[in-house]
């Protein structure tokens, strides 16, 4: 039997400076806006304060978690620290989750008990927020698509940058209109959004920390696909999963149609790979190749 291995280990190019400069800036918004919801007596820019602070924390982890995870494999981390970018996306919708149940406890209560609300200041900081929520996700946009935890960080701001846009057009209300009830009820909204934005995220990282299926593979596909190699008879014991969210790792039996050498096998190795590659997305290939000497012939099994 022999365990031939295909690996690619290419890191993905992810810009920390625009980390750390949208880390920087809504530290400074979180402070503004906790000042002015103190002020004004808002609870809606309080929440865009808290949100901001889960940004900031979301984006300082993205900070550091890609630093980390571009040190170098050794005997004991052979993987490297590639999955502390999952670790943080995880801690970063927790952390959410945290402030939205919060924000909804928060809401409610003043919709019983609508509370007067300084709707000038409010107004000032909220533009003053969007403005900095709207560079910070201009400058994130472009990693966010590759990369959990950059997604994770880019999805707070775009969250906060919406419901800046809202806290803005309450504050309109408010001050020309003295409906106070608006404030709570934006904060229920904007609750609603990231709820689902963050469950999203939550769900993801989950499945990959718990080694799930990568979602739209079909081990089955890729069995029947496999089988049509003309020198293989049987796929089985196949598993597949993420290392991140952007790398997919494959494994499987491989029962040869004939008692070849093993200096034979690598063009079967090639063919697998090339199939797999292009086919399928999977760029790291784990294959046990065998004649007729397993008896469990099963998709997947029990390691």
């Amino acid at each position: 039997m022999e365990h031939p291995h295909h690996h690619a280990h290419a890191k993905t190019d992810i810009s920390q400076r625009n980390l750390l400069v949208s880390a920087i800036l809504n530290l400074g918004i979180t402070v503004a806006e906790i000042a002015g919801g103190l002020l004004s007596n808002s609870l809606a820019l309080l929440s865009d304060a808290l949100h901001n602070l889960g940004d900031t924390s979301a984006v300082t982890i993205a900070y550091f978690a890609n630093r980390i995870s571009k040190k170098d494999y050794s005997d004991k981390k052979t993987f490297g620290y590639k999955r502390i970018e999952i670790l943080a996306a995880l801690l970063n919708a927790v952390v959410l989750l945290v402030i939205i149940v919060y924000l909804f406890i928060e809401a409610f209560r003043r919709l019983k008990s609508p509370e007067p609300i300084k709707g000038r200041i409010m107004f000032v900081v909220a533009v003053i927020g969007f403005a900095g929520n709207l560079v910070s996700v201009l400058l994130l946009k472009r990693d966010s698509v590759r990369n959990i935890n950059v997604r994770a960080a880019y999805l707070h701001l775009l969250g906060d940058t919406v419901s800046s846009v809202l806290v803005i057009l309450s504050a309109v209300f408010i001050y020309f209109f003295r409906l106070f009830w608006i404030d709570p009820l934006v904060t229920i909204l904007l609750g609603l959004y990231l709820l689902k934005e963050t469950w999203e995220i939550l769900r993801q990282a989950l499945g990959i920390l718990m080694q799930e299926t990568p979602q739209g593979l079909d081990l089955a596909a890729i069995k029947k696909e496999l089988e049509n190699i003309p020198e293989i008879d049987n796929i089985h014991h196949v598993h597949a999963w993420n290392l991140t969210d952007r790398e997919i790792h494959f494994e499987c039996h491989v029962d040869l149609r004939t008692d070849v050498k093993v200096s034979e096998t690598e063009s079967i190795n090639e063919k697998i790979r090339t199939l797999l590659s292009t086919r399928f997305g999977i760029a790291h290939v784990t294959v046990q190749h065998e004649y007729n000497c397993c008896g469990d012939k099963n998709l997947v099994h029990q390691r």
